[in-house]
């Protein structure tokens, strides 16, 4: 089985280790590799795993709404965010799943906040409009450094949500960082973080992220962006193969 991670940043990916250590768990001869593509190479990988040369795929940030446009098929919670970040060949086609929405609310029951606590999301991309459809029951709220962005995104994924100011927090929120802020040590505005009621975080890189550990200090309730990464990567690894992903030794690999 040939399985690849496409995006842009690839290089600090935990996924190829967690895929591989799963592959092998589960007795299966495979690969899996991280690629670094532009928008060109999307087009190209989407070939190869139409022709056969590769069985599936990740697909991260920046490429997922691009993901989206170049499956020949989608599955409903793709359909509704608008972004894809698992690819599968089926029959000769390449179809798009959106496993960041079974990731998201795994984490969330994980994490445990109230029922029908309000949900503020940073970010305007792909991640968000997981996020969104992932938790749509909720009172969404959605914050962007473009407010345009932000209103195409509710519009995107048809929620009826209210767009705050860049940098804005609200008092009893949950936050669900859905941008790459934290991945290069960067911090999400203190205001924002303060006074939630609850962290997700669905970016990570090689250190603790500096608004992880800001909520960690304010005593508030966190799952970080590898807790995330391991809830979507064993709905993938399912897609691929039809087996039951082996999430001990997943969680392992991380």
């Amino acid at each position: 089985m040939r399985l690849v991670l496409l995006g842009d940043p690839v290089q600090h990916s935990r996924s190829p280790a967690i895929q591989r250590a799963a592959l092998e768990a589960a007795g299966i001869e495979g690969s899996y590799e991280a690629r670094r593509v532009d928008a060109a190479g999307m087009v190209v990988a989407v070939d190869e795993i139409r022709y056969g040369r590769l069985d599936g795929a990740n697909v991260t940030m920046p490429h997922k709404q691009l993901a989206f446009e170049l499956a020949d098929r989608v599955a409903e919670e793709a359909l509704r965010s608008g972004a894809v970040n698992t690819l599968v060949r089926h029959g000769g086609e390449v179809w798009g799943h959106n496993t960041d929405v079974d990731g998201i609310r795994a984490v969330w029951i994980e994490m445990g906040p109230p029922d029908g606590a309000p949900v503020l999301i940073l970010g305007s991309g792909g991640a968000a409009a997981g996020a969104i459809v992932a938790l749509a029951e909720h009172a969404i709220m959605v914050s962007g450094r473009r407010p345009e962005a932000a209103a195409d995104l509710l519009a995107r994924t048809r929620v009826d949500g209210t767009i705050v100011p860049w940098g804005t927090g609200v008092e009893g929120a949950v936050v669900v960082n859905a941008t790459p802020l934290g991945m290069k040590g960067e911090p999400i505005p203190a205001e924002v973080i303060d006074g939630a009621l609850g962290f997700v975080d669905l970016a990570y890189g090689p250190d603790e992220a500096p608004s992880v550990s800001l909520a960690r200090m304010l005593d508030i309730p966190v799952a970080d962006g590898r807790d995330m990464l391991l809830a979507q990567a064993a709905v993938s690894f399912e897609i691929w193969t039809g087996l039951k992903a082996p999430v001990n030794v997943m969680r392992s690999a991380i």
